[in-house]
């Protein structure tokens, strides 16, 4: 059976840089998986994004449904959305029997400070928090509308202590105890 593993946090977390480091773990170990990133998804679902509560929840049932698609077909899972409300993340549980959810924590203040300067977006709009600070965006999470923490989340990871790898690594050790039993999930999916 496969597995999906949403990575949440606010924007500028550290999020996608995770995810990175990640996949090359799960690659090493010959382990099928694809990445859904919101982002990208976005552009498809809805290619002139409002950022309403409608809008999300239409975007986020879709992001979930696609893991569950994809899972069904034996495809493992990496979810790259910040996913701002608990109830986004509960729906994408309530489906997939096989999963996991990983909470990037970040003050705000860092990830205001690494999303002014990131370099590689993977999707992402850009300078969402200057925008948000400017009064041209009120949908930034943590800004202009809440990021819902998770409240028992099968992972945490702090990315102001740790750095992507030895939080991808921490993520890593959890997929393997929880999806193959402690063992080595070597060309397995």
């Amino acid at each position: 059976m496969a597995w999906t593993v949403w990575i949440t946090g606010l924007p500028g977390s550290g999020k996608s840089t995770i995810v990175e480091a990640l996949s090359g773990m799960l690659r090493v170990d010959g382990i099928i998986f694809d990445v859904l990133r919101m982002d990208e998804l976005r552009k498809i679902v809805t290619p002139n994004p409002t950022y309403s509560e409608e809008e999300r929840d239409m975007v986020y049932a879709a992001l979930a449904y696609t893991a569950l698609i994809l899972n069904r077909n034996g495809v493992n899972v990496l979810i790259d959305a910040t996913g701002n409300r608990r109830r986004y993340r509960e729906r994408a549980r309530n489906l997939i029997s096989d999963f996991m959810e990983v909470y990037v924590k970040c003050p705000i203040e860092l990830c205001m400070e690494r999303e002014g300067r990131r370099r590689e977006r993977w999707g992402a709009p850009e300078a969402i928090y200057e925008k948000a600070f400017k009064g041209v965006s009120g949908t930034v999470p943590g800004v202009g509308v809440p990021y819902e923490e998770p409240l028992n989340p099968e992972v945490t990871v702090d990315s102001s202590r740790l750095d992507p790898s030895e939080s991808a690594q921490i993520i890593y050790q959890a997929v393997k105890e929880r999806f193959y039993g402690g063992g080595s999930p070597h060309c397995r999916s």
